[in-house]
């Protein structure tokens, strides 16, 4: 009877399956017999043997004459039918197509039309709705863009402003007091932008740190 554990089973039919192949080919050399094997396992794969010097097909041709039976037309038959069903998905599908075009609607019947116009009404929602959130996207991205570009410019115009104000501005005291620090994107210099306090009325040249070139 069938055994119930699985990993078993598999193990069973893996040995069984090739002591009948082993047989088979024997079969097939010691007897000069032409033998075709097709197993299905449980887990749906498929397994085959044929004898070397055939085919499968040539097998069932045999087959077919030998009994007097027909394999092949029921499978065409089946295949035929399987087209005509296709054919008539393709037809249908076209003629939608055509509708939506505003061709081919003397046959469509008051309550067609206004299906159609309902089905295109949603379509058109569906296109709207993606189409706004692809603009919305871009107009985002163009606002940071924005944004940024005004933060380095507004940043620029207070340093022009110290400058004009103060010719020995950005060069660092000691105790500087560092109000902002603009960092320029893709790896350029730094401007050190600094305030400082209304007591030092004296500057330290300190080499090598000029305004802007700070890192």
């Amino acid at each position: 009877k069938k055994i119930e554990n699985q990993t078993n089973r598999q193990v069973t039919y893996s040995k069984r399956r090739n002591g009948l192949f082993k047989k088979a080919h024997e079969l097939t050399v010691l007897c000069d017999a032409k033998v075709s094997i097709i197993m299905i396992s449980s887990t749906q794969k498929l397994h085959e043997y044929i004898s070397p010097a055939t085919t499968t097909k040539q097998l069932f041709d045999q087959y077919q004459k030998a009994v007097g039976v027909d394999l092949w037309n029921p499978h065409y038959e089946k295949m035929q039918e399987h087209l005509k069903k296709l054919k008539e998905v393709n037809r249908n599908l076209r003629r939608e197509i055509r509708q939506r075009m505003g061709e081919s609607l003397n046959n469509l019947g008051y309550d067609q039309m206004v299906n159609l116009i309902e089905e295109m009404d949603s379509s058109l929602r569906l296109i709207r709705d993606r189409k706004y959130k692809v603009i919305g996207n871009q107009i985002e991205t163009s606002k940071k863009k924005l944004r940024n570009v005004e933060e380095i410019h507004k940043n620029l115009v207070l340093e022009f402003d110290a400058r004009q104000e103060d010719p020995h501005y950005g060069l660092v005291e000691n105790e500087g007091d560092y109000n902002s620090v603009l960092g320029f994107p893709n790896g350029g210099s730094r401007i050190i932008a600094l305030r400082l306090p209304p007591t030092h009325h004296h500057h330290h040249h300190h080499p090598g740190l000029h305004s802007g070139g700070g890192s």
